[in-house]
C-alpha cells in the first residue's frame, strides 16, 4: 500500500548502499578526574609512546567495505536562506555530539588515532569510535588493545559490581551521572553537564541560535528548552515539547538517549543525534495509525495484568529523510526508526513520536536485504521480500514500543531499571515481535493488505537475518538471535538442507509470533531478571548450522551495514558564520 509513495524516495541522492541527576558529587573533583578514566586493557594503545598498527591491515580494508557507503542528502530548496542557516546550525550542534561520544566511548579520540600508522586502521577506528569492531562482537582491531569493558566510560575501570551494589550513592542509577572516585578513592557521582561542561555549552550556544531563526513556534520552544536540558540534566520538560511539536518541517533529536553503550548495567545514556527533513506527504498517510494504539494493547496476546497500561493518545508517527547521524546513532549498526522519549512518564502521558527514515531504510533495503534474501530465501519465496513490508515492519516496530509495560507489576520500578543489562535487547525483541503482531492485527481490520501479509512474514524472516549480523553486544542483534532460535524451535520457518535456504510457515509463524509476545511481556512485567538472562543465554547464541549461513553472506560480499557521507559540504550548505563575542 505505500508502493505509490516510493518516488518521494527519489528526492535523496543515495550513493552506494544504513533522557536528571538529583545530587552533586560528594567531594570536590579534580579536572582529571572528570575525564572519562581509561580502562586498564586500552590503556596500552591509547597511552604508549610508539606507534600501533592494525591487527591486520588487508582485514581492516575488508571490513571498511562491509559497511557500503550511502551519501546523507536531501531536497533542500524548498527552504529559504534564512531556514538553510538553521539547518546549518543543527548541523553542527549535532556534530558536538561526536566529541562528547567518544569521551564515553574510549576516551581521548586524538591519542589512539596519532598511535595508529596504518591510515585504513586508523579509519576503521573512528568510524567505530574506538579501537573495538562493533558489528564483530566487539572484536579489537588495534595490536594491545584487549575487549571493550562492559561498562564504557561511565564507571572507573577498577569498580566491581558488589561495590556498586553497596554504594549508598542517591543518583548511581541515574541516566546522566559518571561514577568516580574521590581523593580517599570513594564512589563519587560527577553529573554529566559537568564533565562535559565546556562541549554542552557550545551545543546550547548553537541551538539558541538556531531557535532564533525556527518559524515554527513549537520548534522554536523546543530548541530553547533542549539548549537548557543540557545545561541541567534534566530532559522532561524539552521532551514534552518535542512531542507537542508536530508541523515542523526540520527536527532534530540530539543529548544522552539510548543506554546501549552501557553494558554493564544498561543505567547511563550516550549522546546522541540527528538532523532530519520531515516528508510531508508520507508523514500524512502514516498518521492514522496511532488511533488504534489503544485498542491493540487492549488486544495483546498476554494476560490482561500485563497489558493494564494505556499508551499515551498523543503518539504520532512521521517519516523523514535523514541528513545527519551523530555520536552514538553513528557507531555500529545505523538506526532507520526512531520511537522516543524514552521517558517511562512521558510515554505514559503523551506517548511516543515514531520517526521513519526513509531514505536509510531504501538503501539498507536495495543494498542488504534483497541480496540476503537472494542467498537464503527460497526461490519461490524470494517475491515475498518487498520494500512495503520492509517499511510497515520497521514503522510498527518503533509503534510497539509504545506497546505492553513501562512499569513492573511489584511497584518496584520501571521495566527499565529492573532488568538492567538485559532491559534493552528485551525492549528491542518486544518491539520486533509486536510489529509484526500490529501488522497482522491490522491486516485483519482491513487496514493493510491481508493478501500481502506473507511478505511481512518473509521480509521479517530476512531482516532477523540481516540484523543478527551486527554482533553479539548489539542489542537488536541479541534480540534477533533469541527470536530466530525460539520460531525455529516453534517450526515457524524451515532450512532446506540441499539449497541452505531458509522457507517461511506461515500458520507457525503466526502462532510462534503469539507466544513469544506473551513471554517477553510476561517477563518484563514480572521485572524477571534471572528470566530475561536465561532466555537470552539460551538461546541467544549463533549455532554452527546459522553461522555457516552468515559466513555464505560474508562470501557473497553483501555488506553488514552502511556507513554515511554527511555534513554541510554533502548538503551544499555553508557553515553558519560563527557568533561574535
Amino acid at each position: 500500500m505505500y508502493r505509490r509513495l516510493l518516488p518521494l524516495c527519489l528526492i535523496v541522492a543515495l550513493a552506494g548502499c544504513s533522557s536528571g541527576h538529583d545530587a552533586a558529587p560528594m567531594a570536590p573533583v579534580s579536572k582529571e578526574e572528570l575525564a572519562p578514566v581509561a580502562p586498564a586493557s586500552s590503556a596500552p594503545a591509547a597511552m604508549a609512546g610508539t606507534p600501533v598498527e592494525g591487527v591486520d591491515g588487508a582485514s581492516t580494508n575488508q571490513r571498511l567495505a562491509d559497511c557500503a557507503s550511502v551519501k546523507l542528502s536531501a531536497d533542500l530548496s524548498g527552504f529559504n536562506a534564512k531556514q538553510k542557516k538553521m539547518i546549518a546550525l543543527l548541523v553542527d550542534a549535532a556534530d558536538s555530539m561526536n566529541a562528547i561520544y567518544w569521551q564515553q566511548a574510549w576516551g581521548d579520540k586524538d591519542a589512539l588515532l596519532q598511535k595508529i600508522a596504518d591510515p585504513s586502521t586508523r579509519e576503521f577506528a573512528e568510524l567505530n569510535y574506538g579501537p573495538w569492531n562493533r558489528l564483530d562482537n566487539d572484536r579489537p582491531f588495534v595490536d594491545g588493545v584487549g575487549a571493550r569493558p562492559a561498562g564504557a566510560r561511565f564507571y572507573p575501570a577498577d569498580m566491581g559490581k558488589e561495590e556498586f551494589e553497596k554504594s549508598t550513592l542517591k543518583d548511581k542509577t541515574s541516566l546522566y551521572t559518571l561514577l568516580r572516585r574521590d581523593a580517599q578513592g570513594q564512589l563519587i557521582s560527577v553529573p554529566y553537564h559537568e564533565a562535559y561542561r565546556a562541549e554542552l555549552q557550545k551545543t546550547a550556544g548553537l541551538l539558541r541560535q538556531a531557535a532564533k531563526l525556527a518559524r515554527d513556534p513549537g520548534f522554536k520552544k523546543y530548541l530553547a528548552l533542549r539548549a537548557d536540558a543540557l545545561l541541567s540534566d534534566d530532559y522532561q520538560a524539552s521532551d514534552l515539547a518535542w512531542m507537542d511539536m508536530k508541523n515542523n518541517p526540520v527536527d532534530i533529536v540530539i543529548g544522552p538517549i539510548e543506554t546501549y553503550e552501557d553494558q554493564l548495567y544498561g543505567y547511563k545514556a550516550s549522546y546522541e543525534s540527528y538532523v532530519l527533513i520531515k516528508d510531508q506527504a508520507w508523514s500524512k498517510k502514516l498518521a492514522r495509525f496511532a488511533k488504534y494504539l489503544p485498542e491493540l494493547q487492549r488486544g495483546l496476546p498476554v494476560a490482561d495484568r500485563y497489558k493494564a497500561e494505556k499508551p499515551g493518545s498523543d503518539a504520532d508517527l512521521n517519516a523523514y529523510f535523514a541528513i545527519y547521524y551523530g555520536g552514538d546513532a553513528n557507531v555500529g549498526a545505523k538506526t532507520i526508526a526512531i520511537n522516543l522519549p524514552n521517558d517511562e512518564q512521558v510515554q505514559l502521558k503523551k506517548g511516543t513520536r515514531r520517526l521513519q527514515l526513509e531514505n536509510v531504510m531504501q538503501a539498507k533495503f536495495d543494498k542488504i536485504m534483497l541480496p540476503i534474501a537472494k542467498e537464503l530465501i527460497t526461490e519461490d519465496q524470494q517475491r515475498n521480500l518487498t520494500f512495503d513490508a520492509f517499511f510497515q515492519n520497521t514503522m510498527f516496530h518503533e509503534v510497539a514500543h509504545g506497546l505492553g509495560i513501562k512499569n513492573t507489576l511489584d511497584g518496584k520500578g520501571t521495566v527499565r531499571k529492573a532488568l538492567k543489562d538485559q532491559a534493552s535487547s528485551f525492549e528491542e525483541g518486544k518491539a520486533d515481535i509486536l510489529g509484526l503482531y500490529m501488522v497482522s492485527r491490522l491486516a485483519e481490520k482491513g487496514e493493510l493488505d491481508k493478501s500481502g501479509l506473507m511478505n511481512n512474514y518473509v521480509t521479517f524472516l530476512a531482516g532477523i537475518l540481516r540484523s543478527v549480523r551486527f554482533g553479539a553486544s548489539d542489542a537488536h542483534a541479541k534480540a534477533n538471535m533469541v527470536r530466530f532460535n525460539f520460531f525455529k524451535q516453534q517450526g515457524a520457518f524451515s532450512r532446506d538442507e540441499n539449497s541452505g535456504r531458509y522457507r517461511v510457515d506461515f500458520d507457525r509463524m503466526t502462532a510462534a509470533m503469539n507466544a513469544l509476545s506473551a513471554r517477553l511481556l510476561t517477563i518484563q512485567g514480572d521485572g524477571d531478571y534471572e528470566a530475561a538472562k536465561q532466555l537470552t543465554d539460551q538461546m541467544g547464541a549463533v549455532d554452527a548450522e546459522l553461522a555457516g549461513d552468515l559466513k555464505r553472506l560474508d562470501q557473497a560480499k553483501i555488506p553488514v551495514d552502511i556507513r554515511f557521507e554527511q555534513g554541510l559540504d554533502v548538503l551544499g550548505l555553508d557553515a553558519p558564520v560563527p557568533k561574535r563575542r
